[in-house]
């Protein structure tokens, strides 16, 4: 498998401070033949206007992640799909190591482990307990960036159309082809919202929106409690 069949999508939403670092970041795997596209989800900012020249395909998609990664998947010519969030930098040489992974294990999907970029001394342990945890249940989070097989994308209907936790109900479709496999090389994800909103009380919160999401409940009700404005249909 190789660089030229690697589709890199990164769903944005008014992220004018840092997507040209991020697609910056991008140039070495363009260099080896991998594709960047950049989903928009309606940005009021200058968002669209400095990515479009640092990226292979913009395009305009509903607003929601899912939905966002979903219309990216569709457009991309790879045969291997990185989900990549717009705070997220892949490691060094993530495309060879994706290629070289997944013929070795011949699994359909896989993910990094996740380091948080910051001061908090907490992050290391945060970031710790994040990849044992994906380790021991073969689910991966989005702070991961999630790559898998476009076929086997398909096959399990890409990312359903809800608000929040699209990446754990993708990562229990895809464990019914193959279990993960997880690269330990780290993906560097910004601590900028746990530093926002308070690390213990980001920390509390998503354990509270796991465990209901977990027993059942809605993930649009969960993505409300969460501060998610959902979008006009």
């Amino acid at each position: 498998m190789s660089a030229e069949r690697l589709s890199i999508i990164i769903p944005v939403l008014d992220e004018e401070p840092g997507i040209a670092s991020a697609l910056e970041a991008l140039v070495p795997l363009r260099t080896r033949g991998a594709e960047v596209i950049v989903v928009d989800g309606g940005s009021a900012d200058r968002t669209v206007a400095l990515a479009q020249p640092i990226c292979d395909r913009l395009i305009v998609a509903p607003r929601g992640r899912a939905a966002q990664m979903n219309a990216g998947a569709a457009a991309a010519h790879g045969n291997v799909l990185i989900f990549l969030h717009a705070d997220t930098t892949l490691p060094p040489d993530s495309d060879r190591l994706i290629a070289a992974g997944l013929a070795r294990s011949g699994r359909a999907w896989g993910r990094f482990d996740v380091r948080i970029g910051g001061p908090h001394p907490l992050f290391p342990l945060i970031a710790a307990m994040m990849n044992l945890r994906s380790r021991v249940t073969g689910i991966a989070t989005g702070d991961q960036a999630i790559f898998v097989d476009k076929a086997a994308f398909a096959a399990v209907g890409g990312y359903p159309d809800i608000a929040l936790m699209e990446d754990i109900v993708l990562s229990r479709r895809l464990k019914r082809l193959s279990r993960p496999l997880c690269l330990s090389a780290p993906a560097l994800t910004s601590g900028r919202r746990w530093e926002k909103h308070g690390v213990v009380r980001t920390i509390l919160t998503m354990w509270r929106l796991r465990l209901a999401f977990l027993l059942g409940a809605a993930p649009d009700k969960l993505a409300a409690r969460y501060g998610h404005v959902p979008r006009q249909r």
